[in-house]
């Protein structure tokens, strides 16, 4: 009689989790907006990076971190500066020979005549560019409607000599300038849209553009512009017959989550992060840590890495603890239900072999 409540009980436990375990999942699977992951608070974000600094943060990863950073030319002084920042918060000492080359370089790099000639490089090349200067030679021009006009031009006259188009310079060119004219929606203002454009194609010249968003940029020109109508483009009427919008829509909705980082942050620590950047998920996410961080971002982006800066931003939902509740039931509802089985099955040949 008790063996058989007992079996009723685990088999009406079992398909209750059963029951609450698929419809957990099949929410998840259905809806969007039901994930497993939720964005974290304010607070958990610097708690969640505080502890994982406490765990990475040590002397020598600063250091080649700061050795790496002063290896490339041309040098990045924000990393940098935020990398000798984290040291003192973090009260690590560096080597005295390692802080000696810090201040020989940075008086090489901030010299008159070496500023001189860098920035005669960085206003013919961008790619030759540091952060910093970048904002003085070349923003005047990226950052306006005039740059993205001379994009469109520069690729309708390729086109139509049958030269190299720069696919990602015209994507992006395309964005800004069809939400300069209102021709593209985006998920905030058109100004939000034309600014993020605007730093990813400065971005693009520079070469700091992630290959996923790279990839994203050229599918968004093979599918998004009509090639054919591109070199009779001559107002935004034009713009909008040459494009398709809804081709662009994962383009556009990328280039106006940088403008809540640039917002978060300002455009060169914008330039400097972007990298770090492969969709609108990623935007949303850097901005969530910027906003969080403040001045401490980019110290902590250097040392941690995308992976796990990007972690501190989510935790486990509601949802998936209730979809781990039910499996856990689950499988001990079933495991318990296989164990009361097998128990009756080796009863009954004991019994059997206990008869005469």
């Amino acid at each position: 009689m008790l063996r058989g409540l007992a079996r009723l009980t685990l088999t009406l436990v079992l398909a209750a989790s059963l029951a609450g375990t698929v419809l957990t999942a099949s929410r998840i699977a259905s809806d969007p907006l039901v994930a497993p992951y939720a964005e974290t608070t304010v607070e958990q974000i610097r708690a969640a990076t505080d502890r994982m600094l406490a765990a990475a943060d040590t002397p020598a990863v600063l250091q080649a971190r700061i050795e790496s950073r002063l290896a490339e030319a041309p040098r990045n002084w924000m990393a940098l500066d935020s990398l000798t920042d984290l040291a003192i918060e973090r009260a690590i000492d560096l080597p005295p020979d390692l802080l000696e080359t810090i201040r020989i370089k940075r008086e090489d790099d901030h010299g008159l005549y070496s500023q001189t000639v860098s920035c005669a490089s960085c206003a013919y090349d961008p790619a030759q560019c540091s952060l910093p200067q970048v904002m003085i030679c070349q923003a005047p021009i990226a950052l306006t409607p005039v740059g993205d006009i001379a994009g469109v031009a520069r690729a309708g006259v390729a086109y139509a000599s049958g030269t190299q188009v720069d696919q990602i310079d015209l994507a992006l060119s395309v964005v800004g300038l069809g939400a300069t004219a209102a021709v593209l929606a985006s998920g905030g203002t058109s100004y939000t849209l034309k600014a993020g454009a605007s730093l990813a194609k400065l971005a693009h010249r520079m070469g700091r553009l992630s290959p996923r968003l790279i990839e994203i940029a050229l599918d968004a020109a093979k599918s998004g512009v009509r090639w054919a109508d591109l070199p009779a483009v001559r107002s935004t009427q034009d713009l909008a017959r040459a494009v398709h919008p809804d081709a662009l829509a994962p383009l556009t909705e990328t280039v106006a989550d940088l403008s809540r980082l640039t917002a978060a942050t300002d455009a060169t620590t914008a330039l400097h992060l972007l990298p770090l950047i492969d969709d609108a998920a990623d935007a949303r996410r850097l901005a969530q840590a910027a906003e969080a961080l403040g001045p401490k971002l980019v110290g902590r982006a250097e040392v941690l890495g995308k992976a796990r800066l990007f972690r501190a931003t989510l935790h486990l939902s509601q949802t998936a603890w209730a979809l781990g509740a039910g499996l856990v039931a689950l499988i001990l509802s079933a495991a318990g239900l296989l164990a009361g089985m097998i128990q009756h099955a080796l009863l009954r040949r004991l019994r059997t072999f206990a008869k005469p």
